[in-house]
């Protein structure tokens, strides 16, 4: 039965090995838990907190636990193996889970605070899985793998949220523990689907020390532009995002109505991963990057002329393929950057960086919202994506001269 399976998903993706499948339903039900903290977290520090204004402080430490991991668990399965490695985060997270159970029903916010967090460092290990999946599947699908493990977001992002809502009420007087109880199942599920993924084991040369000093991998142009795109598209994404629902209520619009533009921008983060592999395997990582950035910009172009419900719903959608053709591209081109030993340090410096530019975008939008407004917040991320656009043209315009040049 499994191996009849195994063969259906390997037809279903054409050609790519039926481990990215696995990888990418386990990254979805693994990722469940960032929507469902979002959903239910601040609610619950609002309920349990000493102090209502540390309601959001469960939040920033999820956040917290998916940047500091980042380089631990990368070091860890370079020694262990990816598949030992997701095992771990899945009992980090399940630990997690258990210990927000007990805080809410003892109402101990320091203990959810705790809890929170460990499921951040989950989350943490759940980003390594487009790495896992780059790394079992032919170079030239690369692209494609990375798109179809993120894909599972779009499942993560509908799960969460429902989920939460579902279950918020299953405990009588304990609001969410019951949310929190059905992510231990989920956990339970990704840990025994584990069984299932074929990852290849490190081998000697990842395994070997390191023979350049890092300071001598980032001085390279490709790691420069493949963070830049992933970071800055993040960091773009987390503002503007962020910023939406709070400029929607100033403007009137309803919950419901900011929280349907919300939904189809997730929806546009990840749809676009069906084919996005397709197109960086076809055009290259730059050309989509640069095709991110326009994205980008015409969602910052709609948002400064009017705050309509259209408008919003419009750039919302625009800013979420724009994020996705932006960090997908970054991804793959990360690839590129490290030798078989470098990699686990390269790639768990990447996402602390990644990450970190996304926490901050988060973490800046409310006070640049009341600061300097909507339309100003637009503008001033404008600037860092037309430098990168006139790098990646530059870049471009370099490579075409030196191939037009004629061979003395």
């Amino acid at each position: 039965m499994l191996s009849g399976l195994n063969l259906f998903l390997r037809r279903w993706f054409g050609g790519i090995p039926p481990t990215v499948g696995w990888l990418g339903l386990c990254f979805a039900l693994s990722g469940t838990s960032a929507s469902l903290t979002v959903s239910a977290a601040a609610l619950v520090g609002q309920r349990i907190a000493e102090n209502p204004a540390w309601a959001t402080l469960p939040l920033s430490l999820n956040l917290l636990g998916t940047m500091s991991i980042g380089i631990p668990a990368s070091l860890l399965m370079q020694r262990i193996g990816r598949r030992n490695g997701f095992r771990l985060g899945t009992v980090v997270g399940l630990f997690g889970a258990l210990l927000n159970i007990y805080a809410i029903q003892s109402e101990s916010f320091t203990l959810f605070c705790l809890g929170s967090y460990l499921i951040g460092c989950l989350l943490g290990f759940g980003q390594l899985y487009r790495f896992a999946a780059i790394e079992a599947t032919p170079e030239e699908h690369k692209a494609r793998a990375v798109s179809l493990v993120l894909f599972g977001g779009m499942l993560s992002g509908i799960l969460g949220p429902g989920i939460a809502f579902l279950t918020k009420d299953w405990v009588e007087g304990a609001p969410f523990m019951g949310s929190y109880q059905s992510l231990i199942g989920l956990y339970v599920v990704v840990f025994l689907l584990l069984q299932l993924v074929d990852l290849p084991k490190p081998t000697a040369n990842e395994q070997q020390p390191r023979t350049r000093p890092f300071w001598e991998i980032t001085r390279q142009t490709t790691w420069k532009v493949s963070l830049l795109s992933a970071a800055l598209g993040y960091a773009a994404m987390a503002l503007i995002m962020t910023a939406t629902p709070l400029s929607m209520q100033a403007h009137q619009h309803s919950f419901s109505a900011s929280a349907f533009v919300i939904q189809w921008h997730v929806i546009a983060m990840f749809m676009p991963s069906f084919f996005t592999g397709n197109l960086i395997q076809r055009f290259g990582s730059k050309n989509i990057m640069l095709v991110g950035i326009g994205l980008n910009l015409l969602c910052i172009l709609i948002n400064t002329q009017g705050q309509f419900f259209l408008s919003y719903w419009s750039a919302l959608i625009l800013l979420g393929v724009g994020w996705n053709f932006m960090f997908i591209a970054g991804t793959t081109l990360l690839t590129e950057t490290y030798r078989p030993e470098e990699k686990a340090l390269v790639q768990g410096v990447n996402d602390v960086l990644v990450f970190g530019a996304a926490a901050s975008g988060s973490l800046l939008a409310g006070v640049l919202q009341n600061q300097i407004g909507w339309e100003t917040l637009n503008m001033v991320v404008a600037p860092p994506l037309l430098l990168l656009a006139g790098w990646l043209l530059w870049l471009k315009r370099g490579k075409e001269i030196l191939v037009q040049q004629p061979i003395h």
